[in-house]
């Protein structure tokens, strides 16, 4: 039987009186759930996902991997037209890892209505395993 923990990550601490958890690790595999930039104030939709990708790192790393670990984002807009600034935030934070001959995760970009508070702009859910690390392919 594959045993299941919850990672519980001082940068992003579970909601008082959560019925989910911001991260499993079940075996070697980290599934996380939709994380926001909230409180998001006035950020623009590239520091939003700026801020949720930094979110997701501290989770993967809380749970011992990192960056190169994640091999699939689920990206949710409330403005398609902003897929460009998310693109260049992507872009910027998988950079380094990229230039170290890492690829990017998978990823899929869907419009929906609305998020939880009218401030939000993006959320994103990310998969990662804890047994593998992205590696570009010759």
């Amino acid at each position: 039987m594959t045993t299941v923990a919850r990672v519980q990550c001082e940068q992003v601490p579970d909601a008082p009186h959560a019925t989910w958890s911001n991260a499993l690790v079940i075996g070697n595999e980290i599934v996380m759930s939709g994380m926001t930039a909230h409180p998001a104030g006035q950020l623009s939709t590239y520091d939003q996902t700026m801020r949720v990708l930094e979110k997701i790192r501290a989770l993967v790393e809380t749970a011992g991997g990192d960056i190169g670990c994640i091999t699939k984002l689920v990206v949710y807009v409330t403005d398609i037209a902003d897929k460009t600034e998310v693109g260049r935030a992507r872009q910027a934070f998988f950079d380094e890892h990229v230039q170290a001959g890492g690829v990017y995760p998978c990823s899929t970009l869907v419009e929906v209505s609305g998020l939880v508070f009218p401030e939000l702009r993006v959320e994103i859910e990310a998969c990662a395993r804890l047994d593998i690390a992205r590696r570009a392919t010759k």
